[in-house]
């Protein structure tokens, strides 16, 4: 008899203890949940909230754009989107390792903020061109408010270059460009309003959040532009194979302009000719050309250096 007493005493016991460890546990996975999740109750719930959000009929374009707005994806880039205060945001979907890498870079208070949602990889895919590379993190945002060249000393004031892009549409390049004007500390990239894909997807992506960084000016015309900002006392460089300087022997002692052209056409003669100067980066002679985006980080590093004594 007291043997059976005892057995139902430590029954009871370690019944107590496993209630009280998951209550425990419990607790604590509320405690460290960063952010509102939508997707506990498994895929199906994460493909209906995609529907009801009108993303799932209607893919996003290889730019990037939805009827709803821009995506951005990437933890770069939309970690740099939290972090600028004139980022409007419509949604935030993150999977769990996405969400814990921007929880983890202090974002956390944002995620609450805009309520992020936590989804399944596979919702997140087909929310996005084929092929994204997403990291687990995407955004859906507004454009970014695209100054005027007016108000370049507001938006970026200082002196350092300004970047015009003459017939640049690749948003690889684009992107690339982007982040080696923000490393070399850049003023503003200038690009024409008609012929530039918008700053998202693969763009943002492979700007790595420099996108947030750089004023963007969209222009008309382009060849106008280069005069306007001669007549702001900048010195415009146009970069071109057949420039009849090397590009090391421009230092950056006044304000300076560079002019990239795209890599099949170069610069257009107009856009060349209302250059102050073209210059040309030496390479060897058996090969033809470089890409855009590694001339203009050779360019910026020539012309952002102190000349030597």
């Amino acid at each position: 008899m007291r043997s059976q007493n005892n057995k139902q005493k430590s029954s009871s016991k370690r019944s107590k203890k496993t209630s009280k460890n998951n209550k425990s546990r419990s607790g604590q996975s509320r405690a460290t949940k960063p952010y509102p999740k939508s997707s506990e109750a498994g895929e199906s719930q994460n493909q209906n909230a995609a529907s009801k959000a009108g993303y799932s009929n209607q893919p996003s374009t290889q730019s990037g754009t939805s009827p709803k707005g821009l995506w951005l994806y990437g933890r770069h880039s939309v970690a740099a989107a939290l972090r600028n205060p004139r980022r409007q945001f419509h949604d935030i979907h993150v999977t769990r390792q996405g969400g814990r890498w921007l929880v983890d870079q202090g974002l956390q208070s944002a995620l609450f903020e805009h309520h992020a949602n936590d989804i399944h990889p596979e919702v997140l895919d087909a929310l996005l061109p084929p092929g994204s590379v997403h990291q687990g993190v995407a955004a859906l945002v507004a454009p970014l408010e695209a100054p005027s060249l007016e108000d370049l000393e507001t938006y970026a004031p200082g002196n350092g270059p300004i970047i015009i892009l003459d017939q640049i549409t690749d948003p690889q390049n684009i992107g690339a460009i982007f982040r080696v004007a923000a490393a070399f500390g850049a003023r503003a990239i200038i690009v024409q309003d008609r012929r530039t894909p918008p700053l998202a997807g693969a763009l943002a992506k492979a700007a790595a959040g420099t996108i947030e960084l750089l004023p963007c000016i969209e222009v008309v015309n382009i060849a106008r532009t280069i005069t306007a900002i001669k007549e702001m006392n900048y010195f415009c460089i146009g970069l071109a194979g057949e420039g009849g300087t090397a590009i090391s022997n421009h230092h950056q002692t006044d304000q300076i302009a560079l002019v990239l052209g795209s890599e099949g056409s170069g610069l257009r003669p107009l856009v060349a000719k209302t250059c102050d100067i073209l210059a040309s980066i030496p390479i060897n002679a058996q090969v033809e050309s470089l890409n855009v985006s590694t001339a203009t980080a050779i360019a910026l590093y020539a012309l952002t250096q102190s000349p030597q004594k």
